[in-house]
């Protein structure tokens, strides 16, 4: 077993940012997490009532939302405030962007319904601890990309611009720009 911490004077919040092993009980994380989980609710809610009137809610919650970006609710995040969404990019019912580590989607993007967007990462050989350990890889989407409905993508992915995702797929590995990739893990069916 490796112990990750060893040495280690880092807290556990510092650890996450690094992009290194961490155990997710640190206080400032838990706060930034809840602040998170209110300003969602609040979205959602505001949403339903005037979603022009709800933009301002969504600045809050994210690190930056482009211009004439529109994200329709429910939107599950970790933090919010490592997520960057380019302009005229629109994101479909049911987003969950796990962002411990940066996620960036490019400009005039189109994301389907319940996309999950997944930073985090853990190690596969068993541990000292019964904590969850935990690390994070970013992901990047390049502009004018199409994620189908249900489609996953994993910690370090980054996915070219200019290409499709096919509806269900699992992004496993970086995806070539003007690609059409598809299938459970996704490969590139074809160039665009």
């Amino acid at each position: 077993m490796t112990d990750y911490f060893a040495g280690d004077l880092r807290t556990n919040r510092e650890r996450m940012l690094a992009g290194d092993f961490y155990i997710s009980d640190d206080p400032e994380s838990a706060r930034e997490s809840q602040r998170a989980v209110a300003l969602q609710t609040k979205y959602t809610a505001a949403y339903a009532e005037d979603p022009d009137a709800a933009r301002p809610i969504l600045d809050e919650l994210l690190g930056s939302l482009g211009h004439e970006a529109h994200i329709k609710p429910p939107i599950y995040v970790d933090y919010g405030t490592y997520i960057t969404v380019g302009a005229r990019t629109f994101i479909n019912y049911n987003l969950t962007a796990l962002d411990v580590a940066p996620i960036t989607i490019g400009e005039d993007c189109q994301i389907g319904p319940n996309v999950q967007l997944l930073t985090p990462t853990h190690p596969v050989e068993p541990q000292p601890r019964r904590d969850r350990l935990e690390a994070a890889e970013p992901i990047t989407i390049g502009d004018n990309v199409w994620l189908g409905g249900g489609a996953i993508v994993l910690p370090g992915v980054t996915i070219g611009s200019n290409s499709v995702i096919g509806a269900g797929a699992v992004v496993t590995k970086d995806i070539p720009a003007n690609s059409l990739a598809v299938g459970n893990p996704a490969r590139v069916i074809r160039e665009i």
